[in-house]
Formats: C-alpha cells, sequence, structure tokens
C-alpha cells in the first residue's frame, strides 16, 4: 500500500501545472546576417526572418510549456525598414498569455549595424504554440501570471487577439467574441 500511494503522490506532483511568469519564458537570440541570408539587393530575406523567429518563439513557448510546441499561427509580419548584410539581428521573445494548451509569444526583431553603432527596430509579431506529447496530442500548459505594467497589458489584449485569430481561422463566430466585440461596440 506504501508504495501505491507513494506513486501515486509522485504521479501528482509531476502532473501539477506551476504557474509561471513571462520572465520565465524570455528568450534572446542572435543572428548575423550573412551572404547566404540575402537577397540580390543585399537585404535579409524575409523569409529567412521568419525562420529566426519561428525558432525564438518556440524557445521561448517550450521554456514556458515544459513540452515540446508546435506552430499554430503567426501574426501580421511588417517589416519596416531592410536589414543589411552584415547587420547583427537580435530577436527577444516570451510568453505573454497561456490558454488550456496553447501559448501566446511575443517577438521583438532588432537590427544593428555594429561599425556604425546604429540600431533599429524591424519588426513585431505574436506566434501561437500549441503544447504537445510525444504523442502529438495536445496537452495543459502552466498559467501565466504577467507582473510588469507592460506584461499585464500584452496578457489583457492576448484574448483579443487571440479571438481575432480563431475568427479569421473560422474556428469562432464573430459574435461570440466578446471581448473583441467590446472594442468596437462599449456597453
Amino acid at each position: 500500500m506504501w508504495l501505491v500511494c507513494s506513486i501515486l503522490i509522485t504521479f501528482a506532483a509531476a502532473m501539477s501545472i506551476k504557474i509561471k511568469s513571462p520572465k520565465d519564458s524570455f528568450t534572446i537570440m542572435n543572428e548575423l546576417v550573412l551572404p547566404n541570408d540575402t537577397n540580390t539587393l543585399n537585404n535579409l530575406m524575409g523569409g529567412r526572418l521568419l525562420h529566426w523567429m519561428d525558432i525564438a518563439s518556440a524557445i521561448s513557448a517550450q521554456k514556458h510549456c515544459n513540452h515540446i510546441v508546435v506552430t499554430a499561427s503567426v501574426d501580421n509580419v511588417s517589416f519596416k525598414r531592410p536589414i543589411k548584410l552584415g547587420d547583427v539581428i537580435t530577436i527577444e521573445a516570451k510568453v505573454t498569455r497561456a490558454f488550456n494548451t496553447s501559448v501566446e509569444v511575443r517577438l521583438d526583431v532588432w537590427a544593428e549595424n555594429i561599425p556604425s553603432g546604429s540600431r533599429f527596430k524591424s519588426n513585431e509579431a505574436y506566434y501561437t504554440f500549441v503544447a504537445v506529447d510525444q504523442d502529438a496530442k495536445t496537452i495543459p500548459v502552466p498559467e501565466l501570471k504577467p507582473e510588469t505594467e507592460e506584461e499585464i497589458e500584452l496578457f489583457a489584449g492576448a484574448l483579443r487577439r487571440r479571438q481575432l485569430r480563431l475568427i479569421l481561422g473560422g474556428k469562432m463566430k464573430p459574435n461570440d467574441a466578446k471581448e473583441l466585440k467590446a472594442l468596437f461596440f462599449p456597453d
């Protein structure tokens, strides 16, 4: 009987989901833009940047979930300025909200020309990941507790962004998106 109780307690502890903060998932990734990363104008190819962003955001999501994650969606990514050959890219990623089996990750992309000392923000985006087990079945993710004012604001906005994603993906009816509707039709 003692062995059964011990196994059950160990299983219950393993199954308990810890509450995490955004700083637990914070990830910084750096890349140097090399000739193979550029187009014929010596600018970073957009697809290459999206690839790096997917990697950085997946690392952030995995830090939060402690499990394998798969990309579920990528929000609109706009390119503000071209990134040149030889620039250093810094991608900062952190989880902004956790839902049942998914997390939203915010990314900020910076480009820096080290010789000139210039640095600018190139992109920002939101990626959504779903946590899965070894059999690719969705699993619950830890809750997220924002701590700073910025984290609280991103956390609140994540529900509206999620509702918009679900509407655009045909998985939610616009009338069911209460938080999103409240932006346009306040009481």
